[in-house]
């Protein structure tokens, strides 16, 4: 539990720093990026005092060279793509734009629709004129805009890599519990059992009806295949080519024997011999979870069907009943750990009934259909040799 709790403060607090990282970062990018886009304006405005000292200048100073500063302010603004407009509307030049497309009209009108949605413009005065320079974000500009995501993005995986370590860990260390405390369940069952076959054999002696003997030793088996399931858990088991209507027919037998006489159970099989690889016990045990699941959705009244069918390379078998139903939202739900509808259980038979049929059998196992108040199927599939 220590361990569990540790683990949870530590998810948050690292839930807690990423946020503040994350924060950090985008008003950081934020600030830089305003400050860039006012830097960018600035230079724009630089450019249009040039714009205007050029139209403004005589031919004598021209004459002179004195107008070599804003011709090399122009010169420098290369990486801002602008558009010069009169006061008419009417596009006077461009530059910084698609060198290929720069002298079409269309091109021109939309790149211009784009500067205006992107930046107010900027006004230059000059000898009784007015132009205005329309100028758009710089390629650089536009390339931090994608910065913070890139970034986020990197945290987002590095979350997800620490929540996928903690993760494995947690499921790592239930499995450990629960191996641990099947492998236990299973010692301790075996000292009664030992001591059962012994009364077993007193009462053969002393001559008490077979029939009452037989019983008790049929009992005494099913403890003893209860504590081999148990010690199974954890390791991989052996599968054997078995007759799969043999191995569900004694599981089904067993509990119709001890379950309220006010449940029909019915059993059919289109053939007698239907072969595929199994292990006997953890087989039998998942039809017993499903059988009494259903004897429990049914509060030990109605009627309960299984049915096996062999299609081409599958197995199909089928348990139905006559239960409380459920509704398609549990369908998946009802597989998970822990997860129960009843007032008692660990909700564990389904969750390890699926471990058992697709991690060790390969096949699958689901809820095939289910109505409130009408009753319930599951269909478990498997290979077929």
């Amino acid at each position: 539990m220590k361990f569990f709790s540790n683990t949870l403060l530590l998810k948050r607090i690292t839930m807690l720093v990423s946020l503040v990282i994350v924060t950090l970062i985008l008003w950081n990018t934020y600030t830089f990026f305003q400050k860039f886009k006012q830097a960018e304006r600035a230079k724009m405005e630089i450019h249009g005092e040039a714009i205007k000292e050029l139209n403004t200048e005589n031919l004598e100073d021209l004459e002179k060279n004195i107008s070599e500063l804003p011709l090399s302010v122009i010169s420098r603004t290369k990486d801002i793509p602008f558009i010069l407009v009169d006061a008419n509307g009417e596009i006077k030049g461009s530059n910084n734009l698609d060198p290929k497309k720069e002298n079409d009209p269309k091109y021109l009108k939309e790149q211009l629709e784009i500067m205006k949605d992107q930046n107010q413009p900027i006004q230059v005065d000059y000898l009784g004129k007015t132009d205005f320079i329309y100028y758009r974000d710089s390629d650089l500009l536009n390339k931090l805009t994608y910065y913070p995501l890139a970034l986020i993005l990197i945290l987002v995986l590095f979350l997800a890599v620490i929540y996928l370590f903690y993760s494995s860990n947690k499921a790592a260390e239930t499995n450990k519990l629960w191996t641990g405390m099947a492998k236990e369940t299973a010692h301790q069952i075996g000292t009664p059992l030992s001591s059962l076959l012994g009364w077993i054999s007193i009462l053969k002696m002393e001559k008490v009806d077979e029939t009452y003997i037989q019983e008790i030793e049929k009992d005494v088996h099913r403890l003893n295949t209860i504590a081999n399931r148990f010690s199974k858990i954890g390791s991989v088991p052996e599968l054997k080519k078995e007759n799969i209507v043999n191995i569900t027919k004694q599981a089904f037998d067993y509990l119709e024997s001890r379950s309220s006489k006010q449940i029909s159970f019915s059993f059919s099989s289109t053939e007698d011999e239907i072969f595929t690889e199994l292990n006997t016990e953890l087989f039998g045990w998942v039809i017993e979870n499903l059988i009494k699941n259903a004897i429990d959705a049914m509060l030990g009244k109605g009627e309960l069907n299984l049915k096996i069918e062999s299609k081409q390379k599958k197995v199909k078998i089928t348990v139905s009943d006559t239960g409380k139903g459920m509704p398609k939202k549990l369908f998946k739900q009802i597989f998970k750990p822990g997860f129960t509808t009843k007032k008692r259980g660990w909700g564990l038979g389904l969750s390890l009934s699926k471990r058992i049929v697709e991690d060790y059998h390969n096949g699958k196992i689901f809820v095939k259909k289910s109505e409130i108040d009408k009753g319930t199927t599951f269909q478990v599939l498997l290979n077929k040799l």
